[in-house]
């Protein structure tokens, strides 16, 4: 298995080197792509990352990110440090529109869109999965007003998972890339 603390001690800086924010590392057996089956062996590690300027990143840093990532690692490994036991496939990406929220300034970054929150602990009286309008994060108290039940609020430590609904609303706020020179780009390939 692989220690998600320590490969994010390693992962953290290197993105930090190009300028990037780090979303999330995560860990786990099987790919994106196709089901798992009986047959299946392989693992991913998972590294989402950002520019703070953007929420994004374009192929090239995530290219950049993964060797640096990959020469870390294999650094680590020659001197003797095993950080991950069994083959696996490093996958570095943008974390997208529908992004999942991680950290805490996620919770403030995005009040006021759409969002599914699964917790470890039920809210009293209520469900583990929730999905309504961000209300944001107050202390370490999320608030959500969730469609089923209203106006609830958890501790940040008692969710599971969380990610952004794709909404025209969540479209119309999310930042596009850089699109300067693409006009010039277009013009060429009419000509």
């Amino acid at each position: 298995m692989a220690d998600i603390a320590r490969i994010t001690e390693i992962v953290e800086p290197e993105a930090k080197a190009l300028g990037f924010d780090l979303v999330r590392v995560r860990y786990y057996k099987g790919g994106e792509i196709g089901p798992i089956t009986d047959h299946d062996d392989e693992h991913t590690l998972q590294i989402m990352a950002e520019r703070p300027e953007t929420g994004q990143l374009v192929i090239e840093d995530c290219a950049a990110l993964s060797r640096r990532v990959s020469d870390a690692i294999d650094a680590l490994e020659e001197a003797g440090e095993v950080l991950i036991d069994e083959a696996y496939r490093l996958e570095v990406s943008s974390p997208g529109i529908d992004r999942p929220l991680t950290r805490a300034k996620d919770y403030v970054n995005w009040a006021g869109h759409e969002a599914r929150i699964n917790l470890t602990v039920p809210v009293e009286g209520n469900r583990k999965s929730l999905q309504g309008e961000l209300v944001g994060l107050e202390g370490d108290v999320v608030t959500l007003v969730d469609k089923k039940s209203g106006r609830v609020s958890f501790p940040l430590t008692d969710i599971h998972s969380a990610k952004l609904v794709l909404t025209d609303k969540l479209i119309a706020a999310t930042r596009p890339l850089d699109t300067s020179g693409a006009d010039e780009l277009l013009e060429e390939q009419e000509d």
